[in-house]
């Protein structure tokens, strides 16, 4: 982790109570220092295939990339091109900044509005990238803005601030991005051919192809093509690329695959009745319907694969993504506007799980936006099934009262070690250390109400701070397997 700041208070996000407070201080003492295990987030690989790249300015840093912090921004009547957001090519009014988009100008805007992050789990992310990674020791706001800008700025020159240079200073062990189905990976290769040690892995993200019914889904099917060098045209067709890219992710390290869907519906078809909706969908006749049949079929010949090529399946449910259609066409895809939805594993993952539910070689890793299956779906099939491991607090629960709502609701029924430990989820590197030193706080503070309540004693709740903090994710993540 980085050094503290002087206006980060020592003992953060502890209970007030001095006995658990206490404890609670030893527990992340013993875990603060640990390397950091990132196995699932969307930093852009290009970032560590430079040895020369940098951040940019502090807009590109700390605002563009960040949709936590530009989406509380617009919710207040803000818009996106004032922020420096670019617009998506072919959109009415052009592609790229906006012209009134003067970075300055837009950390101003954001430091005028710095208020609107007090007690979020952004605020303290920003808090401690501000105090801990650039050493800024005075709140952000209007009257200082321009000030730390040009002292975030200075710094971003610097060697010391260039990306592989934090990767290092703070100590993450294993990287991993998520990577289109397509994608080449010439930015994982050049890290590959660099010589740097960074650990820095691809993830195989496939929604674009499987998601039969979504805007531009031709276009991402005929990249998908031209990837493995032939059309694509039935529904085998389709399964022997995916088949033929998972290998050459695993080639360059990738350990897991990601996909993103609304339901967590899983469902047999027979092949005759696959390769119907997907010549429907060649013509652009698909129906809703039809578009989630599918989608369950290959979410079980996913699981297929995992189980005989060994990378882990993440499946993220409940999301409606781009509810904001106007930002959609503006800006394009991923801009904040996701809404949670209810969710429903129970019936919708059965099929799946009595074909592969029962192998421990198929590693599952369950996420969801809504904490109501927490209790009462997640951890009693977790609890269960040897392929299935619950993912950490996703989104917009990934928060000290999250984090304490989570843990509560499974590990009576899941314990801890049906659990895929931490991960970040970030766009924003410098926030990688900010997000993991919440999660370690949180946990500790909730071992420690384990502590003194004598549930479990000190050297017990030492250990499981440590798997909490980095062992659970290296081992559902089989990072700890020599691969």
């Amino acid at each position: 982790m980085t050094g503290q700041s002087s206006r980060l208070a020592t003992d953060r996000y502890f209970a007030p109570d001095p006995g658990q407070r206490r404890v609670a201080r030893g527990l992340y003492d013993g875990v603060a220092s640990l390397p950091i295990v990132s196995p699932h987030g969307h930093v852009d690989p290009r970032l560590l295939a430079d040895p020369d790249a940098t951040f940019g300015t502090p807009t590109d840093l700390f605002i563009v990339p960040d949709h936590y912090v530009f989406r509380m921004l617009y919710s207040q009547g803000i818009p996106l091109e004032a922020l420096g957001i670019p617009r998506r090519a072919g959109a009415a009014s052009g592609g790229g900044p906006a012209p009134e988009a003067d970075p300055r100008r837009a950390w101003q805007v954001f430091a005028d509005n710095q208020h609107l992050f007090r007690g979020t789990p952004s605020g303290a992310w920003l808090s401690a990238e501000l105090a801990g990674v650039f050493e800024v020791d005075e709140p952000l706001r209007s009257a200082n803005a321009q000030a730390v800008y040009d002292a975030i700025e200075s710094k971003l020159a610097q060697p010391a601030f260039r990306p592989r240079a934090l990767f290092e200073r703070f100590r993450i062990e294993t990287l991993c991005t998520t990577d289109d189905a397509a994608d080449p990976l010439d930015a994982h290769q050049a890290i590959r051919a660099s010589g740097w040690p960074g650990d820095i892995r691809p993830t195989f993200r496939l929604d674009g192809v499987v998601n039969v019914s979504s805007p531009g889904w031709r276009s991402r099917l005929d990249a998908l093509s031209a990837a493995v060098g032939r059309d694509i045209t039935t529904t085998a067709g389709l399964v022997a690329a995916l088949e033929e890219r998972r290998a050459h992710f695993r080639s360059l390290g990738a350990v897991a695959t990601d996909h993103g869907v609304e339901t967590a519906y899983t469902g047999r078809l027979e092949p005759s009745e696959a390769d119907a909706i997907f010549a429907r969908a060649l013509r652009g006749e698909v129906s809703v319907g039809d578009a989630q049949r599918f989608a369950g079929h290959l979410l079980i010949e996913l699981a297929r694969m995992s189980v005989e090529d060994g990378l882990v399946m993440q499946l993220h449910v409940g999301s409606f993504r781009d509810h904001n259609l106007a930002v959609l066409e503006r800006f394009g895809p991923d801009m904040g506007a996701d809404i949670p939805l209810a969710a429903e594993f129970t019936r919708n993952l059965r099929p799946l799980l009595d074909r592969f539910g029962n192998d421990p070689r198929l590693r599952l890793i369950l996420f969801t936006l809504d904490e109501a299956v927490y209790s009462r779906e997640l951890a009693p099939l977790a609890g269960h099934y040897p392929a299935l491991r619950i993912g950490p607090p996703w989104w917009f629960h990934d928060s000290l009262n999250g984090i304490a709502r989570y843990l509560d609701a499974v590990t009576e029924t899941a314990g801890i070690y049906n659990l895929a430990g931490f991960n970040d989820d970030t766009r924003a590197f410098c926030s990688i250390p900010a997000r993991h030193d919440v999660w370690r706080r949180a946990s500790a503070n909730w071992l420690a109400g384990l502590v003194v309540r004598d549930v479990v004693d000190e050297a017990t709740a030492s250990q499981m701070a440590a798997d909490l903090a980095s062992g659970l994710a290296k081992r559902a993540y089989r990072l700890d397997d020599g691969r």
